[in-house]
């Protein structure tokens, strides 16, 4: 049996680059097809001797009417019994008007200008979004983060178990949307104050001993790993395919790399092979 992804979101948060994407990896990609189409199409690709057998829709780009229909096309397709996973774009309101402006292009809802048009297809999309299985925040994204982040999730490979991300950020940028697990290591000691450490980083040796040779770390890091231990298992039986930890401090660029790294290592310990990504290392 055929299994479908439905790639939708915000205009603007990179929806033809993920189609560009998904194709490179394998997937047969529909980009613009009307959800009235889309369960016509699963027709075909149900039917025995079909060619295609991993079938991604690019939904979302008619504006209100389009948007409105998607739902009951998405039910529609679930109740044949096939595999459909759904994939929600996003991105802060700010970043998507500057995308708008730069590429000149109308928005597709007609809204009070840009900012208006953006809040009422993200008003319009929030049923699509809290159905999603993965959610990508593009907010801080380039093409190729996108890409590699898709690969994570929806590459031919992604049917061997839970994918674990492990991803450091700075509070200071704000919060990671797309994530399920949020902590918080601020209570450490902030190697940012001791001037030889400062333009260094966790991946670097003398910060990564600074930070997780204090008492704290080694408590703070014991105690989540027994939680993990419960919860990883968990989340596996429930049938969670993805399950994204966040661990920020002030800035993203020393405490949280640092215990990110050490993590990542704890859950591997354990059988898993997690991806451990710094999101705002460079900033």
């Amino acid at each position: 049996m055929a299994e479908y992804l439905i790639v939708t979101g915000m205009s603007g948060a990179g929806r033809s680059s993920a189609a560009a994407a998904l194709e490179d990896m394998g997937w047969f990609v529909i980009d613009n097809l009307p959800p009235a189409l889309i369960n016509k199409v699963a027709e075909l690709g149900a039917a025995p001797g079909a060619e295609h057998e991993r079938i991604c829709f690019v939904a979302g780009r008619g504006g209100p009417e389009s948007v409105a229909e998607l739902v009951p096309a998405i039910a529609a397709l679930r109740a044949t019994g096939a595999r459909v996973r759904v994939c929600f774009l996003d991105a802060a309101d700010e970043v998507l008007v500057r995308r708008f402006e730069g590429t000149r292009r109308r928005h597709p809802f007609e809204a009070d200008g840009v900012l208006g048009s953006i809040r009422q297809e993200r008003a319009l999309l929030e049923p699509l979004r809290a159905d999603a299985e993965e959610v990508i925040d593009t907010t801080a994204m380039n093409v190729h983060e996108l890409r590699d982040r898709l690969g994570a999730h929806f590459s031919p490979a992604d049917g061997a178990g839970m994918e674990t991300t492990v991803v450091s950020f700075g509070f200071k940028h704000g919060l990671p949307l797309d994530v399920d697990l949020v902590l918080d290591c601020r209570f450490l000691p902030n190697p940012h104050w001791v001037d030889e450490l400062r333009p260094l980083s966790g991946l670097d040796e003398p910060v990564r001993r600074f930070v997780l040779e204090r008492p704290e770390a080694a408590e703070f890091l014991d105690r989540l790993d027994g939680l993990l231990g419960f919860l990883l298992p968990a989340y596996a039986r429930e049938g969670k395919s993805y399950l994204s930890i966040a661990v920020g401090c002030t800035g993203g660029r020393h405490r949280s790399v640092a215990i990110a790294e050490e993590l990542g290592r704890r859950i591997a310990a354990r059988g898993d092979a997690p991806r451990v990504l710094h999101r705002d290392l460079e900033r």
